[in-house]
């Protein structure tokens, strides 16, 4: 999964597919383990406390939001959704989602062989909450805090240096809030620099160990589960993983 390129047509068209594509087309020769389908829904409906809200008109930030699906997800409880990524072709799509309601595209089958697709905003969904940013996740704008939910998906193993993101995570969510995080734990020193890395090295310890050291001190766990995915990447190839996905209250002190 290393030297991706998060700005190509190619990576573009699987993860609108791996965001808003049906069983049928994600798994169109009827094989695959369905429970990674909907990855960007589970992560929100599975992670997120919908009855401990601190505030009547809750926030939310989603980090690494993508083309954008669980940014909708969120804005079913909120008042107000900030999908934040790096990739600008990702926010393009994921605007045109929020302004148009679909986006036409295409998805591999075999070799150049490709199948039509349009990808949807799910019903229900207020897109004029959602507003779309394009910004680094460990140089966030100083106006953005104070949030009653920060989702944040297979976001920490992709940037160069996840500590600088966990340091400001204290300022994004609201005292009494909710932080929901998943992630595989893949590093990749094409991604994160080994001495950043939260964990994994040989000699130290379990990445889920030192992410509790890390948040600790200002947040507690709540819930702790896995959370399996699936990317497609043609009708006969998958990425499959499980992310380790936890939910942890921001405390007062």
């Amino acid at each position: 999964m290393g030297n991706v390129d998060y700005g190509s047509n190619r990576v573009l068209r699987e993860y609108l597919l791996f965001h808003y594509g049906s069983e049928d087309e994600i798994l169109s020769k009827g094989h695959g383990p369905k429970e990674g389908l909907n990855f960007p829904v589970r992560t929100v409906s599975q992670l997120l406390d919908r009855n401990t809200f601190s505030s009547s008109s809750p926030r939310a930030l989603d980090l690494g939001c993508a083309v954008g699906r669980s940014s909708f997800e969120l804005a079913r409880i909120s008042s107000e959704v900030v999908g934040v990524d790096y990739s600008s072709t990702f926010i393009s799509a994921a605007q045109t989602l929020r302004d148009s309601g679909e986006l036409s595209f295409e998805f591999p089958l075999q070799g150049q062989r490709t199948i039509p697709s349009v990808a949807r905003v799910p019903s229900g969904v207020n897109t004029s909450i959602v507003r779309f940013i394009t910004e680094d996740a460990c140089r966030l704008p100083k106006d953005l805090e104070g949030f009653e939910v920060v989702h944040a998906a297979n976001l920490l193993c992709r940037l160069p240096d996840p500590g600088a993101l966990i340091e400001r995570l204290p300022e994004l969510v609201r005292p009494g809030g909710q932080l929901l995080l998943a992630t595989p734990f893949t590093w990749l020193e094409e991604f994160t620099p080994m001495d950043k890395w939260l964990g994994g090295r040989l000699s130290g310890k379990d990445s889920a160990e030192v992410l509790k050291e890390v948040l600790s001190p200002h947040f507690e766990l709540e819930i702790e589960i896995d959370l399996p995915f699936l990317l497609r990447e043609h009708e006969r190839k998958f990425q499959y993983g499980i992310s380790y996905g936890t939910r942890w209250r921001r405390l007062s002190v």
